[in-house]
């Protein structure tokens, strides 16, 4: 890993096991470096599986592989591969899917369908085959591994290893979520982010479950951007062993769904911000709320144009207090929008409203709330009902130095 971001939490946190999962790790060398690179999660007989997956147009194979497993509802195992994408690779790249699933599920005595790849790298290297049977045959006898090592192994120019905790009472039965997930830069999912995995011991129907990560989903993973680039390869996939004993989850109307849909919620917006927070490049976190929009579509696409712009990024990475880039992120989003009936506020304080600047508004505040590591933006249309929030990071010098030196 690179130098360690500065909005990077102060240390990985303590996440209980899961029970019916285990992890372990490997070292498949996909790329010339010194770590592990396989991620190996074996899962009990009888695991629920969820998904979303990238809105790009040319998915990795491995993307397209879980697109037709998940609605089938049951897994046995993940494997994620960091260095190679394997996006871009032609029929090569879906044999290399192809012979890992065989492989793990003969090891397991499971359907092919039942393991579940990523992927996570360079794009237009299709993954070698001979590296991730090796680094397979390494994983399935190595020790279990911890949740940070897990996390860190999945990462590619990731400076943390990121991971989240949430909970739910079931009835009288705690249900334990853990989440870890890697993502940096190309974040600009419209689904999920980079790689995120979600495992809870909680007995749900496969088909809620998809119901409830697709609705936490709209509202974290889908509110996120780096650089406004979407991945080929971006998955999220939620498991649940049952092993909690819980009376198992049907219908929202169970007692306890509504309980577990907020700690799935809660530990999806966790891990959305610790992806910001690992931006490339990036030295701030900014929170950009809308409201005041003719609808909550609209105002999340105002919100985006915002967040995307390199104007703002910019300005806000030069502790500049500069709001008429922001009236142009929203000019140019192509939702309606009023010039005499907008607002503006950085942090709290208002600096903009009814089409020119607040009479005699101080900067002073604003400049020093724009020192800080996290930046607020608020902006209300004056139109209608509808809002939005999406969390973007500074666009800084380190981001272009990364990306530069990507595949060296």
């Amino acid at each position: 890993m690179t130098e360690r971001s500065p909005l990077a939490p102060a240390f990985f946190p303590d996440l209980p096991p899961i029970a019916g999962v285990t992890a372990r790790v490997a070292r498949a060398r996909y790329k010339n470096w010194d770590r592990c690179d396989l991620t190996y999660v074996e899962l009990v007989e009888g695991t629920a599986v969820a998904g979303v997956t990238t809105q790009s147009k040319c998915p990795s194979p491995e993307v397209e592989w879980c697109r037709d497993a998940i609605p089938l509802g049951s897994a046995r195992a993940l494997v994620v591969n960091a260095g190679n994408a394997n996006a871009f690779t032609g029929h090569r790249g879906r044999a290399a899917v192809e012979a890992i699933a065989a492989k793990v599920a003969n090891h397991l005595d499971c359907l092919p369908s039942d393991i579940f790849i990523s992927s996570t790298g360079v794009i237009g290297v299709p993954l070698p085959v001979d590296k991730a049977e090796a680094g397979l045959d390494a994983a399935f006898i190595a020790a279990p591994c911890g949740w940070e090592d897990a996390a860190t192994t999945i990462g590619t120019t990731d400076t943390y290893a990121k991971g989240a905790h949430a909970s739910a009472m079931i009835g009288g039965t705690r249900v334990e979520l853990v989440g870890i997930i890697k993502g940096s830069g190309m974040i600009a999912p419209d689904m999920a982010t980079m790689l995120g995995y979600i495992f809870t011991d909680a007995a749900i129907d496969p088909k809620l479950l998809q119901q409830m990560l697709s609705a936490a989903n709209k509202r974290t993973f889908s509110c996120i951007t780096v650089d406004s680039d979407t991945s080929t390869s971006d998955t999220v996939l939620a498991f649940a062993t049952g092993k909690a004993g819980n009376a198992p989850l049907t219908s929202m109307d169970d007692a306890g769904a509504d309980a577990f849909a907020a700690a799935l919620g809660d530990l999806c917006r966790q891990l959305a911000h610790l992806v910001v927070r690992d931006g490339e490049g990036a030295t701030k976190f900014v929170e950009i709320s809308v409201e005041g929009a003719e609808s909550d579509a609209s105002a999340h696409r105002i919100a985006l144009s915002i967040a995307n712009s390199p104007l703002v990024k910019t300005a806000i990475a030069g502790e500049d207090a500069n709001w008429g880039r922001v009236v142009a992120a929203i000019g140019k989003a192509g939702e309606p929008a009023d010039r005499d009936r907008l607002s503006i506020r950085f942090g709290a304080t208002q600096v903009a409203s009814g089409g020119l600047a607040v009479e005699g508004y101080d900067e002073a505040p604003v400049a020093a709330h724009l020192k800080g590591q996290d930046i607020a933006i608020g902006v209300d249309l004056g139109l209608g009902d509808g809002r939005a929030t999406v969390w973007t990071c500074d666009l800084t010098h380190g981001y272009i130095s990364i990306n530069a030196d990507y595949r060296s």
